[in-house]
């Protein structure tokens, strides 16, 4: 399998896809990231979500069910898990919205990654790459008063 990082690492190795395949771990992103390609290439129509608190996977049966995914394992998720991660991460009287559970464009799903990838370089002092990161954010959103500072 593929975990999660533990312990000491640089976040930034756990979001390089090649380090992730050759180390068997990473983050949530890059997980789902692999998991996503995979499912593309067996044409199962497995979609990102950009919850709050990290990427997840959604899947719907022909019957309509809907299965969310955590990258991380592979455990399913069900509605009071994605409140507990809500209540812990963002308010604890934040609440879940269908919105939270919405189909993510590959833009986004790119642009999240490589926000957390500059913020991670940024922490570990590797400006030249934050800045390398942040010239590939513009490319989106060229007008970002963000992205310019940075």
């Amino acid at each position: 399998g593929f975990p999660d990082s533990r312990g000491g690492y640089r976040l930034s190795d756990a979001l390089w896809l090649d380090k992730v395949l050759k180390t068997r771990q990473g983050s949530a992103g890059s997980l789902g990231a692999i998991l996503l390609w995979i499912a593309n290439r067996l044409d199962l129509p497995l979609v990102p979500v950009i919850f709050p608190t990290q990427l997840i996977l959604r899947i719907e049966s022909l019957e309509g069910a809907m299965w969310l995914i955590n990258p991380f394992n592979g455990e399913t998720l069900d509605e009071h898990t994605l409140e507990v991660w809500l209540k812990g991460n963002i308010s604890p009287v934040a609440e879940l919205f269908n919105e939270d559970l919405d189909e993510a464009d590959n833009a986004e799903v790119i642009r999240k990654l490589l926000d957390t990838l500059k913020s991670s370089l940024r922490e570990e002092r590797q400006m030249e790459l934050a800045l390398r990161v942040s010239e590939a954010l513009l490319q989106f959103n060229p007008e970002d008063p963000y992205e310019i500072r940075d």
